[in-house]
C-alpha cells in the first residue's frame, strides 16, 4: 500500500492532511510527540486531535510518538516503509516568534535540523517521494512593512496600483530585514527543502503560508489567530491586541483549501518549487474586523484590550498572491472566507469548549 508520512500529524494542517489523504486511499503514518503543549501550555495540547485521528481513521492511521530531531528514529521509520512512501508532508514545527526568542536553540533544532532529518531520510529511502513543506510568510521578515500603506477606518491597506495590490508574490526579497528567530529557523528549513529539490532533483515544494486556520486548530495566545480569537470570545477569556491600532491585516486560508493545494502538487510535482499560499484577496481581515465578526457569530462581546507595542517583526499588512500556484494548478481555488471559517471553528469546538 502507498504510504504518506505526515509530521505534526496531530496539529491543524497535519491532521487535515491525514484525513484527506486517507480518504483517497493512502495509508497514513503520523509523527507527533505532542510538543505543542510544551510550547504553549496544556490548553494548546493536541492529544484530543491525535485521539480523534486514531478513532476516526482506525487502521488507515498509524501514530508514531517521535521527535523529528531524532534522526536515527526517523531513519529507521523510513527504512521500514522504504519505497512504499510516496508522499511526505512536513508540518511539524515550533511556530511562535515569542517562544523562539525564549529558547533559540530548541526552536532552530526543531524547525531547521528536524526538516533536514526528514529530507535526508526521504533521500536515502524513498527519493522518488513527493516532499511538501509548510513554510511561512515569515521567511520575508519585516520586508512587507516597507510597503506603502494607507490607513483606513478599520484596516491598513496597500496603496492602489502597487505591484502587490492583488497580493504579495514570491519575488519579495528575504534579505536585509528583521525575521525574528522563528523566521530564521523556518527560512533555513525553506532553503534546505529547495536545495534538495534543485541539487538532488527531488520533488520538493515550500508552501509559504499566511495564517493557516480551521476548526481543529488548538489556538493559543502565541499561535492560532482565528481559533484563539473565537475561543476567547465564546469563553470570555481576556484578549490582547498588539500594536498597529488593531488594523493589521492577515489573509486566512482554511486547512482544507491548503491540503487540496498539496494534493494538486502531489499529482504533478515540480522540483524545488516555492509558493506563496493564503486566503489572498478572497479571505482576509484586520484584527478589528475579525473581532467584529467573531462577536456577531458568538453573540457576545470579546473582552479585549489594546497594547501599543507590536510584536517584533510582526507584519502590518499581509495578503498572499496565489497567482503563481494557480497558474500551474488552475483547478485549485480558495473556497472559504473568514466568516465561514469563524463559524466553522465555533460549530466544531462548541461542546469541547463548554467542557
Amino acid at each position: 500500500m502507498s504510504i504518506v508520512i505526515v509530521s505534526g500529524s496531530a496539529g491543524l494542517i497535519g491532521s487535515e492532511a491525514c484525513v484527506y489523504f486517507a480518504s483517497i486511499g493512502l495509508k497514513v503514518v503520523g509523527i507527533d510527540n505532542g510538543m505543542r503543549s510544551k510550547f504553549f501550555g496544556p490548553e494548546a495540547s493536541t492529544d484530543w486531535n491525535r485521539q480523534r485521528l486514531e478513532k476516526s481513521l482506525a487502521d488507515k492511521y498509524s501514530h508514531k510518538d517521535f521527535d523529528i530531531r531524532d534522526g536515527e528514529k526517523l531513519n529507521e521509520l523510513f527504512k521500514y516503509y522504504n519505497k512504499d512512501i510516496v508522499l511526505v508532508i512536513h508540518t511539524a514545527a515550533q511556530p511562535s516568534h515569542d517562544w523562539a526568542a525564549r529558547e533559540p536553540l530548541t526552536d532552530f533544532t526543531i524547525n531547521a535540523n528536524g526538516t533536514l532529518n526528514l529530507l535526508e531520510a526521504t533521500r536515502q529511502h524513498c527519493p522518488e517521494a513527493v516532499f511538501i513543506f509548510t513554510s511561512t510568510n515569515k521567511v520575508y521578515g519585516d520586508t512587507p512593512n516597507r510597503l506603502p500603506l494607507c490607513e483606513l477606518s478599520e484596516r491598513w491597506e496597500i496603496q492602489p496600483g502597487h505591484a502587490f495590490e492583488k497580493g504579495i508574490t514570491e519575488n519579495m526579497s528575504v534579505d536585509q530585514c528583521l525575521h525574528s528567530l522563528f523566521g530564521v529557523s523556518k527560512l533555513a528549513a525553506d532553503i534546505a527543502v529547495q536545495e534538495y529539490g534543485r541539487y538532488f532533483g527531488m520533488k520538493t515544494a515550500c508552501f509559504r503560508g499566511g495564517c493557516l486556520t480551521g476548526p481543529a486548530h488548538s489556538g493559543t495566545e502565541l499561535h492560532g489567530f482565528l481559533a484563539y480569537l473565537m475561543k476567547s470570545t465564546v469563553c470570555g477569556t481576556a484578549y490582547t491586541v498588539y500594536g498597529y491600532k488593531g488594523k493589521q491585516v492577515r489573509d486566512n486560508i482554511h486547512c482544507e483549501d491548503l491540503v487540496r493545494a498539496f494534493h494538486e502538487y502531489f499529482k504533478e510535482p515540480r522540483p524545488g518549487e516555492v509558493y506563496n499560499i493564503g486566503g489572498g484577496r478572497q479571505s482576509n481581515c484586520s484584527m478589528l474586523e475579525a473581532i467584529e465578526m467573531a462577536e456577531k457569530i458568538a453573540g457576545r462581546n470579546l473582552n479585549w484590550t489594546y497594547q501599543d507595542q507590536n510584536r517584533a517583526g510582526d507584519h502590518i499588512w499581509w495578503i498572499s498572491s496565489n497567482a503563481k500556484f494557480i497558474s500551474q494548478y488552475p483547478n485549485w481555488q480558495i473556497t472559504k472566507g473568514v466568516k465561514e471559517i469563524l463559524q466553522e471553528i465555533l460549530d466544531f469546538n462548541r461542546e469541547r469548549w463548554r467542557a
